[in-house]
């Protein structure tokens, strides 16, 4: 559940970003998510991908459709994307800046601050987060795994096509980590 608490807030802060992200290019990926003064080691996952489960894993990190948010801004500078978002989560706000470099076919890193303010006290997540997430290009995905195939640390396994018909980006839009096709 922690684990879907995280990835749900990195949605939310990455949701102007996935808009302008360039394509990644096809094969396995190795991202590590790394949370500034938590005392928690990184998070890693890898991802399988291909152009349609690339679109597709930025479509649902761009957050659920009909988001309210007062702010979107992305700018591009050279092969830098910075983002700017003021979003409200129905019980409070999420504010998030954000700073994406690098090259999006071999290795990429992504440094996010994001703030909550109002709503209720979410166990394991302060109000304010610095996470920085480094992403690299591994080579091809491994025999046994599909285009869409996400692999946490720990070993649960789940692939984006395997989520409910009617979920994919749209109302009730379940982010990686949360319950409905996991495997181990």
């Amino acid at each position: 559940m922690r684990l879907a608490i995280i990835l749900a807030s990195t949605f939310v802060a990455t949701s102007a970003f996935a808009q302008d992200m360039p394509s990644r290019k096809a094969g396995l990926w190795e991202m590590t998510m790394t949370y500034e003064g938590r005392g928690a080691p990184p998070q890693t996952m890898q991802q399988c991908i291909d152009a349609a489960t690339d679109k597709a894993m930025q479509d649902m990190s761009a957050g659920p459709r009909g988001q309210s948010c007062s702010k979107r801004e992305t700018k591009k500078v050279g092969n830098t994307i910075v983002f700017d978002t003021v979003c409200s989560t129905g019980t409070g706000t999420m504010t998030s800046h954000g700073v994406a470099s690098g090259d999006f076919n071999s290795a990429y890193t992504v440094k996010i601050n994001a703030k909550r303010e109002g709503g209720p006290a979410i166990p394991n997540m302060p109000p304010e987060t610095n996470m920085t997430v480094e992403s690299k290009w591994l080579g091809p995905c491994k025999a046994d795994q599909k285009p869409g195939d996400i692999i946490m640390a720990n070993g649960l396994k789940m692939n984006i096509n395997d989520r409910t018909p009617g979920r994919a980006g749209g109302p009730g839009a379940m982010p990686p980590g949360m319950p409905g096709g996991m495997k181990k």
